[in-house]
This record gives C-alpha cells, sequence and structure tokens, in this order.
C-alpha cells in the first residue's frame, strides 16, 4: 500500500485550516462547513438520486404533473435542475415552463464552460469538497446530457414549426460536445497528475479495476438519436450534405438500423453519389425510390426513464500520517445495470411495426460515469486524508474523547457519492419510417389512437415519449422526402 506524500498531507492540513480552526467547537462542525462551502444540508448528509427519487419513479409511472411537482427546489443549481424541469414539463405538456427550465439550462451551460478551465484547475483544491463530499463540487454535465439539452431545444422549435431555430441548436449541439470532450480531457489529465503527484496512483487504480463499465461501445459515446435528427432537419431544409454527413454519423453509431441505412441510401441517390449508394445497397438491399403520390412517415420512439445513479461502498485501506494502517468506506456512484429494453412495438393502420433502436441512454450514462470516475477517486481518497486529519487534530487535547466521536459520526455521515445526473431522460430511444399514401393514417400505440396526416411527397414527423403505459405525442410535417 502506497504512503501518500508529504505534498498531499500539507494539502489536507491547508484544506481543514480553510474551513476549521484548531479551537473550533466541534458541535459548529456541520454549521461551520455549510458556511464554508455554501453547500445545503441535503448534499452534505444525503445525495441526488435519494433527493430526486419521487419524481423519478412518478416518471417511470408516466405520472408526469406529479413528477414535476414532486422536483426538489433548484436542490442542485440552475443547469440540472432546469434540464430536469424542463425534460417533465415537456412530458407534462407545459410547453412554456419547459422552454423556460431549458433556456435556464441553457443559459447556465453556457456560463459554467467560459469558467470551465478555472473549475477543473480548482477542482482538487476546494477546501469544502476535501472536507465534506463531491455535491459541494458545481455540476459539470457530460457531454451526452448537453447532447440532449441541444435535441430537446431543437423539438421545442420544430414543435413552434421553426426549422431554421432547430438547426442552429443542432449546430451548437455538436459544438458544445466537443467543448465538453476537451473539459473532460483536462480533468482525466489533471486528475493523473494529481494522483502521480500525492502518490495514489496504485489506489486509485485498485478502485478502477472493481468499477463496472459500460465498455468501449460506439453507442454509448455518440449520440445515433442526435445524429439522426439533425440529418432529418438537414433534408427537410435541403442541405443534402449535411444530411448525408449525419445520416452516416447515425449509421456508424447504429449500423444494424435499416430505417437509418434507407435514409442515408436515399440521399446518396438524390445527391448523385453512386460509389457510396453501391456500397450502402451491398449490405442493406436495393434502394426503392417512393412514387411522387406517397409520403413518408418517421415516427420517432422515446421510451422508459433513465436509471438513477446508486450508491456504492467499496473498502480502502490507507496510511495516515503517524503510520497507521486505515480501513476506510469510499461512497462512490454506479449503475445496476446498464441495458435497455428492446423498442415497443407500434401499430400503423392496424398493421404492427417495431422501431430500431437509435440510443441506448443508459449506456450513454455508465460510460460517462466511467470516464469520470479517475478524478472521482483521486478526489475521494484525499478527501478520505483529509477528513482523518480534520478527526485527528479536533480529537487533540479532548480528554473526554467526544470531540473525535462527534468528528468520526460527521466523517461517516458526510461521506456520501455524487449521484448527480439528468435522471428523467428516456432510457432509450429508436425510429420507424415508412411510406404510405398521401392521407389520413392511425398510429395506435400503448392502445391510444393517434389521427396522422400525411401529405403527397412530404415527410411527417411523429414525435413519442411512453412511459408507464402513457403517451405522450405531437407531430409535424418537415419537407419534402
Amino acid at each position: 500500500m502506497n504512503h501518500y506524500s508529504s505534498k498531499a498531507l500539507a494539502m489536507t492540513r491547508r484544506a481543514f485550516s480553510q474551513c476549521h480552526r484548531k479551537n473550533i467547537a466541534v458541535g459548529l462542525i456541520s454549521l461551520g462547513l455549510i458556511g464554508c462551502a455554501n453547500l445545503s444540508v441535503q448534499g452534505l448528509f444525503s445525495h441526488y438520486s435519494a433527493a430526486l427519487k419521487p419524481s423519478h419513479l412518478l416518471a417511470t409511472q408516466g405520472q408526469y404533473e406529479q413528477a414535476l411537482d414532486a422536483l426538489p427546489e433548484s436542490v442542485d443549481g440552475d443547469l440540472l435542475d432546469g434540464m430536469e424541469r424542463g425534460r417533465l414539463a415537456l412530458l407534462a405538456g407545459d410547453n412554456v415552463v419547459s422552454k423556460e427550465g431549458f433556456d435556464q439550462a441553457d443559459v447556465a451551460a453556457v456560463e459554467q464552460q467560459k469558467q470551465a478551465v478555472i473549475q477543473v484547475s480548482e477542482g482538487f483544491n476546494q477546501a469544502g469538497a476535501l472536507l465534506s463530499n463531491d455535491n459541494i463540487l458545481t455540476y459539470t454535465p457530460p457531454d451526452y446530457e448537453l447532447g440532449f439539452l441541444h435535441l430537446y431545444l431543437m423539438l421545442g422549435y420544430l414543435q413552434d414549426g421553426d426549422l431554421t431555430a432547430a438547426l442552429v441548436e443542432s449546430r451548437r449541439a455538436n459544438r458544445v460536445q466537443e467543448e465538453a470532450r476537451k473539459i473532460r480531457d483536462a480533468e482525466l489529465r489533471n486528475a493523473s497528475k494529481s494522483a502521480k503527484t500525492n502518490g495514489i496512483s496504485d489506489n486509485v487504480g485498485a478502485i478502477l479495476s472493481r468499477y463496472p463499465d459500460a465498455g468501449d461501445k460506439l453507442g454509448a459515446v455518440q449520440n445515433g438519436y442526435l445524429f439522426y435528427l439533425s440529418a432529418l432537419l438537414y433534408e427537410a431544409e435541403g442541405n443534402l450534405n449535411g444530411a448525408f454527413i449525419d445520416y452516416s454519423r447515425a449509421l456508424t453509431v447504429a449500423p444494424d438500423n435499416q430505417y437509418i441505412a434507407d435514409a442515408t441510401m436515399r440521399v446518396a441517390f438524390k445527391q448523385g453519389r453512386h460509389s457510396e449508394l453501391d456500397l450502402l445497397e451491398k449490405r442493406y438491399g436495393d434502394y426503392r425510390r417512393p412514387l411522387r403520390s406517397q409520403s413518408q412517415l418517421v415516427v420517432i420512439n422515446e421510451q422508459g426513464v433513465v436509471n438513477a445513479r446508486q450508491d456504492w461502498r467499496l473498502p480502502i485501506w490507507l496510511t495516515d500520517s503517524d503510520g497507521y494502517l486505515e480501513t476506510y468506506s469510499l461512497a462512490l456512484p454506479y449503475y445496476t445495470f446498464f441495458s435497455a429494453k428492446p423498442q415497443q412495438s407500434i401499430g400503423i393502420d392496424g398493421m404492427t411495426v417495431t422501431p430500431s433502436a437509435l440510443v441506448n441512454v443508459n449506456a450513454m450514462a455508465q460510460h460517462a460515469l466511467s470516464e469520470a470516475m479517475p478524478a472521482m477517486s483521486v478526489r475521494q481518497i484525499l478527501r478520505l486524508v483529509a477528513k482523518n486529519e480534520m478527526r485527528k487534530s479536533l480529537s487533540k487535547n479532548d480528554e473526554s474523547g467526544v470531540g473525535n466521536l462527534v468528528a468520526n459520526i460527521f466523517n461517516v455521515l458526510t461521506e456520501q457519492p455524487d449521484t448527480r445526473s439528468w435522471q428523467t431522460l428516456p432510457e432509450s430511444a429508436g425510429v420507424f419510417a415508412g411510406v404510405y399514401s398521401g392521407n389520413q393514417h392511425v398510429v395506435t400505440v400503448d392502445g391510444q389512437s393517434i389521427d396522422v396526416t400525411l401529405e403527397s411527397g412530404k415527410t411527417t414527423l411523429l414525435w413519442l415519449s411512453r412511459q408507464g403505459g402513457n403517451v405522450v405525442h405531437w407531430q409535424g410535417i418537415l419537407g419534402d422526402i
């Protein structure tokens, strides 16, 4: 087992002195931390998944309005609160509140990325975080969550019939995700440097070796849903080059999705991309050009609710500044599983069809957490040492032993995992696309009938979100096939 370097111990002592003088009253520890760290009691003694559990459960049952009402009040800042509120309001049919929530999150995300360099550089040096838990740190959403934020902004503009604004969001989504990846990479480099500096690389490696991983499937990294929707909008705008690029990206993520393949071949045919079309036809079959009198129906099917992070306790042994081997319990977030249920079928004019998967959000959430785990582990190990140093400092000259007892209790109660994530996203999304005559059709979803109007030569988008037997939907005509 590695010994901590003198730098690590000096760091923990400095962290302790910033929030607590040695003569502070033991009974004011928690109050002092809250004042120093600006940390809520919920974040100090509990965690996000516990606070959001009622809303998450209600959302899975399709009780959207009740889930919205049950949301905690700004429990973790404008960004995460805005995303949760925007998504639930969308499902509840309150488009005004939904847009307010997503706009609030968007403004907060833009401001956060402006300060990203400062946040990354200070992430391992915040005294409050070293003496409490990661919930004190500003929530930085992974790039897949930012992608979904812009996806729902896109859908909001589509509902309003504003294709131009929706395409602006599509372009922003690509830029924002790229910036988020840069921030994530910087944090990983910083975590590795901090681990080496403090002599804890082996400890971090031991944690990561025991941590569940989503694997390296491309679908856990890139959002086929976002690519497909962007391509659909580019095609509606007449930007066939942009459409072909994003359909191809979506097909790379979901190579077995025949509906994406058909769309890619359609655009390749329109552009005269003969070599690309030949390659696609060899794998996916001959392209069939629709008649001018026919219409295309595209159904995007969201279903379920993404997993919430859970509390995972892991024992670890570390040597303190006095040379004693101490046993600690790490509190880390994890997902119980990252699979998604198969896409549920729908009926179109009495015929049953099944959408093909675009994205497994559970897998994306797991992958993002796995990538964040090195930095989390470094902070966690440094925190355990800091808390132990605080306990020893408070117990000096404390003949009654009360200080040591209270510090131990405080350390255990405040060791909470960072379970923050966008927990009202769907579990998965899929797509169905078919060619029909240009008139009225009936789509049946979970016993609910939806009348859909198709126009000859046009593409109609029907968006569905299904949770607990309830179905939210809207439709709109995009453009030419």
